[in-house]
């Protein structure tokens, strides 16, 4: 579940890392922050600075451009290049109010910029608007994450790459929405499983679920499980698809299109048929787990029922609900397998068995 972080004021005992080689600078600042309840780190030279951010890892850095032994122009950009210390914010203090000099303080990643000589009160409001927007940031980071953690590897670069732009599409905790679900499920893996070495197997296994997968992802897919020998995949999630039956459709008519040639690769007795089931409806939609284990999954009924005419299905069938039939007569043809119960639910499901070709 993601977690937004409050935009109140900012949090307590801050530490701040200030900069200059001027002692008098030093204890002026000091006696404006510190009587704010800051923690402040001071350094007088540009090496000194580097060694006590890397080290502390303060929340804010004010930083002097005359320094001894490097500029603050150069610390900055030293510290903006290095993973520890990119993200801590830089407030620029020098009496060079230049456009030029600022311009070249920004450059260097600087997130601000103070001209010399300041009202105490213009240094504290610069100190907690960028501490705020720290926080925004951070909140941000954190979101973009979870997403490259839970969609990174099982869903399409393109909406992935969209997510990170704008990290408020994943709605916090679980929603309801509409879905289409696919699962597709190797036919005689068991059966199979008791012959092969293990190691075997599992290359086996592997490519299957690469063959899949790649062709789920190319109709925008979202990967939710790789279960044993099976895949779910959902539509119409994370992103809204308006045509997310089709998409489920067509993944599972293309797969089955592209088994005969992926076949080619495989002994004759490793070749095993993929059965398909498609249902959608509203389920609920959201990312779940802990922090170390995060998994974006979809629960309910529409669920079940995908579930449910996979495990009917036999010899590579696609079997699929009235309404998913309903939604792609204009490019599949179907025929109806009658309404056939469901284990774990009251009413039956009118299934339909479809294909890309006429039915003998």
């Amino acid at each position: 579940m993601i977690h937004s972080v409050s935009m109140e004021p900012v949090r307590d005992r801050v530490s701040i890392l200030v900069v200059d080689d001027n002692r008098d600078n030093l204890d002026l600042v000091n006696d404006i922050l510190s009587a704010s309840g800051h923690v402040l780190i001071q350094a007088m030279t540009g090496p000194e600075a580097i060694r006590q951010a890397q080290a502390h890892r303060p929340d804010l850095i004010l930083l002097d451009v005359n320094l001894p032994g490097m500029t603050g122009f150069d610390v900055c950009a030293v510290l903006k290049t290095q993973e520890s210390t990119s993200t801590i914010p830089i407030i620029m203090l020098t009496a060079q109010a230049d456009v030029e000099s600022r311009i070249k303080g920004l450059k260097s990643g600087a997130d601000d910029y103070l001209a010399k000589p300041f009202s105490p009160r213009e240094l504290l409001a610069r100190v907690e608007r960028t501490l705020k927007q720290q926080l925004v940031n951070q909140d941000l980071r954190q979101k973009q994450q979870v997403i490259r953690a839970t969609f990174e590897r099982f869903v399409a670069p393109s909406i992935v790459e969209t997510l990170l732009k704008n990290p408020d599409l994943v709605k916090p905790g679980g929603i309801l929405q509409p879905i289409t679900v696919m699962f597709a499920d190797l036919q005689g893996f068991t059966s199979l499983s008791e012959r092969l070495d293990p190691e075997m197997l599992l290359q086996l296994l592997n490519a299957y679920h690469s063959f899949i997968v790649k062709i789920i992802l190319q109709y925008s897919g979202t990967i939710d499980k790789l279960l044993g020998d099976g895949v779910m995949a959902l539509y119409n999630t994370p992103l809204e698809q308006p045509d997310h039956i089709s998409r489920a459709v067509k993944s599972a008519l293309h797969i089955q299109d592209e088994l005969h040639w992926f076949h080619q690769s495989l002994p004759p007795e490793h070749r095993m048929t993929i059965n398909f089931g498609i249902h959608t409806g509203v389920a609920v939609v959201g990312i779940v787990g802990t922090e170390n284990l995060m998994n974006f999954t979809a629960v309910g009924d529409t669920v079940n029922v995908a579930a449910r005419l996979q495990s009917i299905a036999d010899a590579g069938k696609i079997l699929v609900s009235r309404v998913v039939y309903e939604e792609t007569q204009d490019f599949i043809f179907g025929r109806s397998r009658g309404l056939l119960p469901v284990k774990g639910r009251r009413e039956s499901v009118d299934v339909f068995e479809i294909s890309n070709t006429l039915f003998e």
